[in-house]
């Protein structure tokens, strides 16, 4: 695989994965997950954590699998090489997988004392990657394999952050967020 076909592939394989925390964060607000409980005298997860936004989330990175699907030919043809499209079983593991690690990275930071919005640099870029990537695996193997190979992979890696922090800092700038991390 070229370098510039295994950045397209990695793009755009993660994009439902990528979308759903944004997609959260314009449908949040509601009943926390965590209902106000806390653990020891930390909330489990806080207030940013809504049942609406992750429900939103999952579903606008699930319908974005779908539309990429109907793109995937058109987009492969005027690339010269082929995109991947999604099984249902993917789709499914990417956006829960994405709100799973942000949910799970919530936790962690009330663990370590970090209130909500602060920076937790490495967890905060990565957390939807490390649990989004397992999870599809399991849930849709043989696509998995088929996609995500180790340059895909290390391409994911490199380009997530990179992609975090930008569109970190223009929600901030749209007003969208509180902080530009």
């Amino acid at each position: 695989m070229a370098v510039l076909e295994t950045i397209v592939v990695a793009f755009w394989a993660m994009l439902p994965a990528y979308v759903p925390n944004n997609a959260a964060v314009l449908a949040g607000g509601g009943r926390p997950i965590d209902g106000g409980r806390t653990w020891g005298k930390k909330r489990v997860l806080g207030d940013g954590k809504t049942w609406r936004g992750t429900v939103a989330g999952i579903l606008a990175g699930m319908g974005l699998a779908g539309v990429l699907n109907l793109l995937a030919d058109d987009v492969s043809a005027a690339l010269g090489f082929d995109v991947p499209t999604f099984v249902l079983p993917a789709a499914i593991g990417l956006a829960a997988g994405a709100m799973l690690g942000d949910i799970l990275a919530s936790f962690l930071k009330r663990r370590t004392g970090r209130q909500r919005g602060a920076m937790f640099p490495g967890l905060d870029q990565l957390d939807f990657v490390v649990v989004s990537l397992p999870l599809t695996a399991l849930l849709a193997t043989e696509w998995f394999f088929e996609v995500f190979t180790w340059g895909v992979i290390a391409v994911v890696i490199v380009l997530t952050p990179i992609l975090h922090v930008t569109t970190n800092m223009i929600a901030y700038q749209l007003g969208l967020k509180n902080e530009p991390w």
